[in-house]
């Protein structure tokens, strides 16, 4: 899977995406950090890249509707600590190898996922 980690993700995201197997790029990785959130949308949507994110901004629908994306997947924890989010992110990595968030906006939460299509 080709992912867009945002400059909000710890930078180990990237290691653990590509040593699974996917294609990781980084906000940062490509000279985009500050870029407005429309910005980092079309950079996704034109490079088929599934953006993962904190950035709650992305969780708006109306804004992003998820059909239009390859996906979108928006975290929403209570603890934003590194800890935490890397023992989520390794854990999002393991679903998706069963599953596909393409067209959808998965909202990952302490004990739930929301998916939207």
């Amino acid at each position: 899977m080709r992912v867009k980690l945002d400059e909000n993700l710890p930078v180990q995201f990237k290691r653990l995406f590509t040593e699974s197997g996917h294609e990781a790029d980084t906000v940062l990785d490509e000279n985009m950090g500050g870029a407005t959130d429309a910005e980092i949308a079309a950079t996704c949507l034109a490079e088929g890249r599934v953006l993962v994110t904190q950035d709650l901004d992305f969780a708006d629908i109306r804004a992003y509707p998820p059909s239009e994306y390859p996906g979108i997947v928006v975290f929403r924890l209570s603890s934003q600590g590194r800890g935490q989010l890397l023992q989520v992110g390794a854990a999002l990595i393991q679903t998706l190898a069963r599953s596909s968030p393409a067209g959808q906006l998965w909202v990952i939460e302490d004990a739930r996922v929301r998916i939207r299509e």
